[in-house]
């Protein structure tokens, strides 16, 4: 290391350390020049965004937000990754999802996907999904000595893993080569299907598999513990967590009581989590799961390095949207970033068709290339830990352990987890989380690009072949656009019926400069219902014209609160008689405004953060739209 000379210039010398509270009164004179009246922390309160879990991202963090910093890569309690090498020698392991029924297309595609990238596969068998007898076609000309494969076959695990295993002594694979994992889930099966059937034998098959593997096949895991499930239904990261670590322990208890040490059975599991587009949360996560995973097995009596949680994430299916499916790409790309910075072993990413069907070929060549430019171009795995040391992520993280932390342990109270599903708690729990999310799409506090915001109508249909069903009977399944999605499929039949959309009609007020910022608004959120606007600029006078020569019923007037004051009342007692069922206006007009506005006809206005599922099914009732 080089010592400078000391020769008197000193950066920063002059400049004292800046304070909290000055950074506090700069915001207030922002705030204050925007209207809002805060002061101190209440104004740093103003700036903050709340999250689910009652987290929220504050707009400042400093060094004390960040507390102890947990301990360097590969070491308890892993926070910082599973490895002390992280993901930098390899990168991590790119996982392609393969779920249809047909053999000869799966192996087509598996083929397909090796050959351009992928280094492990997972397969959906057994059920709707492909044969479990049809696994060696399905993996004809796959080496599986580099190869891993990872099973999913629900409560066809046992039959499945056995036909893998038979595979392998087919093709003389020597048992230390075969890696991946059997798939044993009851619990997450019990989740997805609701069966009222004693998972105790399931366990015990479960067990059966995970000693075998630990006895001969040393790089093969029996038992996966997923999250989705969990995710899927609506729940929270919080929850999330809570379920996996419940679920790990049911089969902790399980395993070891079936003859199998501590460290044995840990080594036997394999978490999987989902990944969205918000890549904070993401990284978050992961942190979170290996750290608490690790306090699991501390107390559980393993060894430091068996407390390491193997971690598979998956892009979320819940973000991924119907109608303007291209930009999945955008959220799949930004999910895989936050699961590769935040440490995940086994990335898999979901075709940005895969809500519409079957993915295609090109969907597959995206989603797997989306981990390989990361990876190669991007170098995004030859950092270990990016984020580690972030103020921000530090503190999320342990906000986040302490929040899955509660969920666990609520569960654990309850009896364990497969008690807490038979219950309907964790069920209950789950929709009263997605109900006040649901809330929050519903006002576009939550947006969906392509969806509740920038729908574009004239877009045309992608189509897939249809995917075979997903198991059904337990926790629901639930997306993002759902809402939306409905508003749009009536608009979708009333065009098939008529021949046209249902339409309103935008009714400018004066200039373009004062009505363009909510004609906007407006046109961005009748498209989100399907509903096509037509803007015209108008007067009281020729209201009536307007209105019959786009073929509308309802108009939404649409200016500045200045031109309310004087235009609004006229011309919508215009529309009124002209014949309009409705008249809505853009904004929150206040006092006697508001009051004007409503005794000349307005029935409702529309602004930003008000309940846009609700007017806008509103609006496609009052039109006649079935």
């Amino acid at each position: 290391m080089t010592v400078l000379p000391d020769d008197g210039f000193h950066l920063a010398a002059e400049f004292p350390d800046a304070t909290r509270e000055q950074w506090q009164r700069l915001v207030e004179g922002v705030l204050s020049r925007a209207g809002t009246a805060a002061e101190g922390p209440a104004a740093e309160d103003a700036l903050t965004t709340a999250l689910e879990d009652g987290l929220a991202t504050r707009p400042l963090y400093t060094a004390d937000d960040a507390g102890t910093l947990p301990g360097p890569p590969g070491f308890p309690p892993f926070v910082r990754g599973g490895r002390p090498e992280g993901t930098a020698l390899t990168g991590w392991d790119v996982r392609q999802h393969h779920g249809g029924a047909d053999p000869r297309k799966a192996n087509e595609a598996v083929l397909a996907d090796l050959e351009n990238g992928t280094t492990s596969l997972w397969l959906t068998v057994g059920g709707s999904g492909l044969p479990v007898e049809d696994l060696p076609a399905v993996l004809d000309g796959v080496y599986l000595d580099l190869a891993p494969v990872v099973l999913d076959a629900g409560a066809e695990f046992e039959p499945a893993a056995r036909r893998l295993l038979s595979l392998y002594a087919e093709r003389d694979l020597p048992p230390g080569a075969a890696a991946g994992n059997l798939g044993a889930d009851p619990l997450g099966t019990l989740a997805r299907t609701g069966t009222d059937a004693d998972p105790a034998e399931a366990l015990d098959a479960a067990a059966g598999l995970a000693a075998l593997c630990v006895r001969d096949h040393p790089r093969l895991r029996a038992l996966t513990v997923d999250a989705l499930p969990y995710h899927e239904a609506g729940g929270t990261p919080a929850q999330e967590l809570g379920a996996s670590l419940a679920t790990g322990v049911a089969y902790l208890r399980t395993l070891t009581a079936a003859g199998l040490t501590v460290d044995e059975a840990c080594s036997q599991l394999e978490f999987r989590y989902s990944a969205t587009a918000d890549q904070f949360l993401t990284i978050a996560t992961l942190r979170a799961a290996r750290r608490l995973w690790a306090r699991v097995a501390e107390v559980s009596g393993a060894a430091p390095a068996a407390r390491a949680q193997r971690q598979h994430a998956v892009t979320s299916s819940v973000m991924m949207t119907r109608r303007d499916p291209w930009v999945n790409m955008l959220r799949t790309t930004i999910a895989c970033l936050g699961a590769g910075v935040g440490g995940a072993d086994s990335v898999t990413v979901l075709p940005f068709d895969q809500a519409l069907g079957l993915p295609d070929a090109f969907a597959r060549r995206i989603a797997r290339n989306t981990s390989t430019i990361l990876l190669e171009e991007s170098h995004l795995a030859r950092v270990i830990d990016p984020a580690g040391g972030s103020w921000y992520v530090e503190r999320l993280t342990d906000e986040l352990a302490h929040a899955g932390w509660e969920v666990f342990q609520s569960i654990e109270r309850l009896g364990g987890h497969a008690a807490a599903l038979r219950s309907g708690r964790l069920a209950q729990d789950l929709a009263d989380s997605w109900q006040a999310r649901s809330d929050r799409i519903a006002k576009r506090r939550e947006p969906i690009t392509g969806v509740s915001e920038f729908p574009h109508l004239g877009e045309q249909p992608v189509h897939r072949e249809p995917a075979p069903a997903a198991p059904s009977g337990g926790l629901p399944r639930v997306r993002r656009d759902e809402a939306y999605e409905a508003l749009r499929a009536r608009s979708d039949a009333h065009l098939a019926a008529t021949g046209a959309r249902p339409r309103v009609l935008l009714a400018a007020l004066g200039p373009a400069a004062a009505h363009t910022g909510r004609v906007t608004f407006a046109a961005n959120l009748f498209q989100a219902g399907g509903i096509e606007p037509m803007t015209r600029q108008i007067t009281a006078e020729d209201a009536a014209g307007a209105l019959a020569a786009d073929g509308a019923t309802i108009a939404c007037l649409c200016s500045s609160d200045a031109l309310y004051a004087d235009q609004a009342e006229a011309v919508a007692s215009a529309l009124k008689a002209a014949g309009a069922t409705a008249v809505l206006l853009a904004g929150k007009p206040k006092g006697e405004l508001r009051e004007d506005c409503l005794r000349a006809g307005v029935d409702e206005f529309v602004f930003a953060g008000g309940d846009a599922v609700a007017v806008l099914s509103s609006v496609l009732d009052q039109m006649g739209v079935a």
